[in-house]
């Protein structure tokens, strides 16, 4: 299968390319300057030109706490970008996967979102990645919303990444933990992604389409991640800390961040048998990558 996928330095891009050739898919990225989000007319040609069996809409502008004061631009590459790369999707015919987020919530309710739940963003990034959503549903009925959370992997920044690197310099880094949800590999995503895909292909079933939560299993507070990340980063020879946990209060940001980013994943489990490893097995598989065993 021939899969084009928009960006090519994220996250979740960067593991669709790796994984992609074991899971027997050709991976093409594509990314500014040839294709720019913000610019929906080249959106439409280059994925056109592309002719791939299936769309991954990975790009979008990420900066949480730098979109409170770029609102147009978010919103202009994750809202109205989303919605061209529906539109180049619908004119091929083709299946569109679009990555999303738990910043869709406003972090409120006691238990893990389900994908009936209201949304209510607290940001503009949130908003704009809302609007993403609904530009795809309701541009391209071949369309899944894949609404992940808490990404990290071997590459780009990510929380794993920083807090290691804090750890090299102090012995006790401050981690908020008042704010829970399910860390998630984005190698997993990534492997998810693959299977989503293979059954959009396969089966035009309607049940199959709109918008499906997909995080690892296990939850945890980002103080509790933090833990984890360095009692796995000690058994493997490399820097630790002690987590001073402290509340959202002490860590003010420009955006709010959702108290409740935890999703339930039994639909996209039951529909497309997709079931994410626990996150503590998909963290050790990430430090083996960044820390070899030294000892």
């Amino acid at each position: 299968m021939k899969i084009a996928v928009t960006g090519t330095a994220g996250q979740v891009v960067t593991s669709l390319i790796e994984r992609g050739a074991a899971a027997g898919h050709e991976v093409v990225a594509i990314g500014r300057p040839d294709l720019d989000l913000a610019d929906p007319a080249s959106v439409v040609r280059v994925l056109t030109k592309a002719a791939p069996d299936v769309i991954v809409s990975a790009a979008a502008y990420t900066a949480v706490d730098k979109a409170e004061g770029e609102s147009d631009l978010a919103h202009a590459v994750n809202g109205a970008g989303a919605g061209a790369v529906a539109q180049a999707a619908k004119a091929l015919g083709v299946p569109l996967i679009h990555i999303s987020t738990d910043y869709v919530f406003d972090g409120t309710l006691d238990r893990p979102y389900a994908e009936s739940d209201p949304t209510g963003p607290t940001g503009v990034y949130g908003a704009s990645k809302l609007a993403g959503e609904r530009a795809v549903l309701e541009g391209h009925d071949d369309s899944v919303a894949l609404r992940v959370a808490w990404v990290y992997s071997p590459f780009g920044g990510n929380f794993v990444k920083t807090m290691l690197r804090l750890a090299g310099d102090r012995d006790e880094v401050s981690v908020v933990a008042d704010q829970h949800g399910n860390p998630t590999s984005a190698l997993a995503i990534a492997d998810g992604i693959f299977q989503v895909a293979t059954n959009l292909v396969a089966d035009s079933s309607p049940e199959l389409r709109g918008v499906f939560h997909m995080t690892a299993q296990g939850e945890g507070s980002w103080a509790d991640f933090a833990e984890a990340i360095f009692a796995a980063s000690a058994a493997r020879g490399g820097p630790s800390a002690t987590v001073r946990r402290i509340g959202t209060a002490d860590y003010p940001t420009p955006a709010t961040r959702p108290a409740n980013s935890r999703l339930d994943c039994g639909r996209i489990a039951r529909l497309h048998g997709v079931a994410l490893p626990d996150w503590h097995t998909s963290l050790d598989e990430v430090m083996d990558r960044l820390q070899p065993v030294t000892h």
